[in-house]
């Protein structure tokens, strides 16, 4: 249970400061501060949990993260689902938190289809996904990168944002992307199907090339 409720506060932190600063920042698709601030909130969120969190739960906040942890056998089935459901009471509560504090006027950080196109939506998060989950499992292979491993996660995170904020606002985070949808409705919450089928897809996928390309003790 400790494992599970150290997700759902890293989850809620994620959402409320990395959603949080591009609401109120007013991040768009166009290259400016408030673009670069948060591709670095993001991924500072990542950093911060991985050194508190991480020695109780491991710090996936993110169901793509635990199915690759899980298909790599890294975890059980019962806590790949104890995980999955508090990454998403987590979300949702710091998406509740965060419309509490400034309403739905900013958007929430949801996420958008690049170009009306599920097709092209669908095809950049499940490659962000696969290059941020690929990391993460190669980093958190040898216990010697235990001292570096948050901040290469969280680097890879604000990696990934980097260029995918042009595209669909980065969601690579199926309970990051539910959240706020659940609470804005509408258009976020009509597409949101896409952000949580193409992370899991991603993550998948970096999972199968892990254990392709892994080197054997």
């Amino acid at each position: 249970m400790k494992k599970y409720i150290a997700e759902l506060i890293g989850t809620f932190v994620l959402v409320f400061v990395g959603c949080g600063t591009a609401a109120v920042l007013g991040c768009t698709a166009e290259p400016t501060a408030a673009y670069l601030m948060t591709a670095l909130a993001f991924g500072g969120v990542i950093v911060a949990m991985a050194y508190s969190i991480g020695n109780v739960s491991g710090c996936h906040v993110n169901p793509a993260v635990s199915l690759g942890v899980f298909l790599n056998k890294g975890m059980s089935g019962k806590d790949f689902i104890g995980y999955v459901v508090a990454q998403c009471i987590g979300a949702l509560a710091g998406a509740l938190v965060l419309m509490a504090l400034i309403g739905k006027e900013y958007g929430l950080g949801t996420n958008g289809l690049y170009d009306g196109s599920i097709g092209k939506s669908l095809l950049i998060e499940i490659i962000l996904t696969c290059i941020f989950v690929l990391a993460i499992l190669g980093v958190t292979s040898k216990t010697e990168n235990g001292k570096v491993a948050g901040l290469v996660i969280g680097a890879s995170l604000t990696l990934v944002h980097l260029i995918g904020i042009h595209f669909t606002g980065t969601s690579v985070n199926p309970a990051r992307s539910l959240g706020p949808a659940l609470l804005m409705g509408g258009d976020a919450l009509s597409c949101v199907w896409v952000f949580i089928v193409a992370p899991l897809v991603g993550g998948a996928l970096a999972a199968c090339i892990w254990r392709a390309i892994r080197t054997e003790e």
